[in-house]
């Protein structure tokens, strides 16, 4: 079984000053969950090479098992210094693609025309698709082949509108996934903040928050095991 996962490339968090990136928790739980299940990942980002990390997501208070695990594991982090670059990537040498979120996606992914393209591709060859908090960004500006948005008439979720003003970025972000993802027609649905929360319709699974990511990688495996 063969995974992509696509990380951000993007570190800065708008005007602020302040740097961005992907977010730890959201990659490792997803990573570590799949490899112990003997799952093959490929990482990729836009640039290629190393992506860079939220600081935030480093924060004693953001720390998990797999975030641990993620910083003592060189091998892990020599690969991770080493992603593939996008352009090169190609969706037939893979059986399912996974985004994690931070809030670097919402200024690069959402316009990335490799990523729009890897994605409609994934998805229109009945691929297991899955992005989670800030990676549904990444769907902004994705159609089908019949020019309507890919999420237009899907149940998703995403992080929502008041997690994003819980920690303060409502108006440092270019825009909110929630809204974007409701104004291009999709059925959003959440559950309280931080709590986990996915969503499944057909080979398309999202997730709402940090809480969320090893549910998502659960359901993109088990869609591929059935």
């Amino acid at each position: 079984m063969e995974f992509l996962f696509v990380l951000t490339s993007h570190n800065k968090l708008g005007d602020t000053g302040e740097k961005t990136g992907f977010w730890v928790e959201e990659f490792a739980s997803p990573y570590y969950y799949l490899v112990d299940k003997g799952v093959q990942i490929t990482i990729s980002s836009p640039k290629g090479g190393q992506p860079p990390i939220d600081p935030s997501s480093d924060k004693p208070e953001n720390q998990t098992e797999a975030t641990k695990r993620f910083h003592n594991d060189q091998e892990l982090k020599e690969k991770l210094s080493q992603t593939l670059k996008l352009s090169k990537v190609n969706e037939k040498d893979y059986d399912a693609v996974f985004y994690p979120g931070g809030h670097g996606p919402l200024w690069d992914l959402c316009n990335n025309q490799y990523s729009i393209n890897l994605i409609r591709s994934f998805y229109e060859n009945n691929k297991p698709t899955g992005l989670v908090c800030h990676a549904p960004a990444a769907l902004k500006n994705v159609k089908t082949t019949n020019g309507e948005y890919l999420v237009k008439g899907k149940k998703v979720t995403g992080f929502t509108n008041s997690e994003e003003a819980a920690v303060e970025l409502t108006d440092v972000v270019p825009f909110l996934v929630e809204d974007m993802l409701k104004e291009h027609g999709a059925t959003f649905s959440k559950t309280q903040d931080w709590h986990s929360y996915s969503v499944q319709d057909g080979n398309l699974i999202t997730g709402q928050n940090p809480a969320s990511s090893e549910e998502v990688a659960e359901k993109l495996y088990h869609l591929l095991k059935n």
